[in-house]
């Protein structure tokens, strides 16, 4: 076995990314790619492993990486590797990191969300397919970006690139994090006691924080009837931050104007009748305001560029630097 680092995937790269990982990678390195994702195979190639990168790791697998120091989750979402790690973490001095390398992507997804909410795009597409020539303002106006101003629920690799992309628009910023180590020019900041205030002074809610224990639910019934008769609402971080049946039932009775959600509730629906799969429990594809999006905000999945980050932890790993990118807070849970 080599004598430098050994960085074991636990699934098979496509040969593009193969290529493109060995290619950029410290000399020093040695990636073991198994054969198949079975456990079986994934047990005897970890043991050597310094570094592991992959989704969803059985705790087996994880148990039997004895050398492992550092495990590489290719994704921004880790609520789901939480218990394992912290379990893991008091026995073993393991850093859990993540990659925003897909955040360009889903940024660009919600600045295209944005504009499709705003100017009805959805709505005179289907006209279009029923033959409807040029419909006019009486059956659905577009609402004008110049004036509004956007608010920024998490401030992290997302939403301050969703900021810099529409900084080029007449439109003002707002942004809500838990605290601001520094000023960010050309936004106004509130910290997370302030949520109220914030809501009642933005047009548009974009919410881009983690899964957590703590933004679970966070926006309810009452956070939307704040953000008013006039508000929009996008949701490109997790499903579970808007109440299910507070979301609906703002857009079905006008308490808000309309949303775009990239994120779902139900990832494993059952087909109805017809065979047609919904992932939630309440019919939001019976809506006139909302735009709809089947969580592909990281699209294009091969695009290379995605994993800077992941190879930069690993070089850094190689020249034994532990500063790594995106290191995961446990008790914090992102």
């Amino acid at each position: 076995m080599s004598s430098g680092t050994i960085v074991a995937c636990l699934w098979q790269p496509e040969q593009e990314l193969l290529e493109h990982l060995r290619q950029h990678l410290h000399e020093s390195v040695t990636l073991l790619v198994p054969d198949n994702e079975e456990e079986e195979t994934l047990l005897k190639i970890v043991p050597e492993a310094e570094v592991i990168i992959g989704w969803r790791p059985q705790e087996k697998v994880l148990n039997a990486a004895k050398k492992l120091q550092l495990f590489i989750n290719p994704g921004v979402g880790v609520k789901q590797l939480i218990p394992l790690f912290t379990q893991l973490t008091k026995e073993r001095n393991i850093a859990l990191v993540n990659d925003h390398g897909n955040t360009y992507l889903t940024a660009q997804h919600t600045v295209a969300l944005l504009m499709s909410l705003m100017s009805r795009i959805v709505p005179h597409h289907q006209y279009m397919l029923e033959g409807k020539w040029r419909t006019g303002d009486e059956e659905i106006a577009s609402i004008s970006m110049r004036g509004c101003t956007v608010g920024l629920l998490g401030y992290g690799a997302i939403n301050s690139k969703v900021h810099r992309f529409l900084s080029g628009f007449d439109m003002q910023f707002a942004a809500l994090r838990n605290s601001w180590p520094e000023k960010v020019e050309g936004l106004t900041p509130f910290e997370t006691h302030q949520l109220d205030a914030f809501l009642q002074h933005i047009d548009v809610l974009i919410i881009a924080v983690p899964h957590t224990t703590k933004t679970e639910g966070m926006i309810g019934a009452g956070e939307l009837k704040l953000l008013g008769e006039q508000g929009l609402l996008l949701n490109v971080s997790r499903g579970a931050v808007v109440e299910e049946e507070a979301l609906y039932t703002a857009l079905k009775n006008n308490t808000i104007a309309g949303a775009a959600i990239d994120v779902w509730y139900n990832y494993q629906p059952e087909p109805d009748e017809d065979g047609r799969k919904f992932p939630s429990a309440f019919p939001f594809y019976e809506l006139d305001n909302i735009v709809l999006s089947p969580h592909r905000g990281a699209s294009p999945m091969k695009d290379l560029m995605r994993w800077n980050d992941s190879i930069e932890n690993i070089n850094r790993f190689a020249v034994g630097n532990s500063n790594f990118l995106n290191v995961v807070d446990l008790e914090r849970e992102y």
